[in-house]
């Protein structure tokens, strides 16, 4: 993935820790954007097309970086997030993780930990936003089935032979197979194990 393509927000109430994580983000081609405060970042925050994570100092005025996590969570924004901060305590570092947090780096933090810590977080992002756009494209072809065809899906995911299908639905072996193909076709895969991949796949992601 090319750097230009990733964005790196920052929240810390410091303005020199800001300038610093800034010059050393776009040291290494990262695009860089910092805020002074949890208030400033959500009033202008929109989740991007592209990866990105957000490095957050803990404690800040009014809004902590833990209070900015809980208010992403019920916003429903996808963004991983790296806790940096001079004064962190075990209860803070184990709330943080549970929410979902990638890290917690204790200032003063090494460059290159830091940037590893961001790569990482980056490429976890890629990833759940991968996983998004094929849940949203399955979603989408069964959408597309009819009554009949879901009837039909369900024995299919379950194992049951065509036969067997024909004769609970009342219909021929042969109008059962031309289902699986339209079925097939609409769910856009190539074999039956393919499909009931992807359909116990959407299961688990939906429940």
């Amino acid at each position: 993935m090319s750097e230009s393509n990733i964005s790196v927000f920052i929240v810390d109430d410091d303005e020199f820790v800001r300038a610093l994580l800034e010059e050393l983000l776009k040291s290494v081609g990262l695009k860089a954007k910092s805020f002074s405060s949890a208030q400033v970042f959500l009033e202008t925050f929109k989740q991007p097309d592209n990866s990105c994570c957000l490095v957050s100092d803990i404690r800040m005025p009014s809004l902590s970086g833990l209070d900015l996590q809980d208010e992403l969570i019920k916003r429903g924004f996808s963004i991983p997030i790296i806790f940096v901060t001079g004064h962190a305590t075990v209860p803070m570092s184990v709330r943080a993780m549970k929410s979902g947090a990638v890290d917690f780096i204790q200032k003063p933090f090494e460059n290159q930990e830091l940037l590893d810590t961001i790569h990482h977080a980056i490429d976890k992002n890629r990833k759940v936003k991968l996983e998004l756009e094929e849940i949203g494209e399955i979603e989408q072809g069964l959408k597309s089935l009819t009554k009949r065809e879901h009837e039909v899906l369900e024995f299919i995911v379950n194992g049951t032979l065509n036969k067997v299908i024909a004769d609970c639905l009342n219909m021929s072996e042969s109008t059962v197979k031309t289902y699986r193909r339209r079925i097939m076709q609409k769910m856009e895969v190539g074999s039956l194990a393919e499909l009931v991949r992807i359909i116990e796949k959407f299961r688990r992601q939906s429940n």
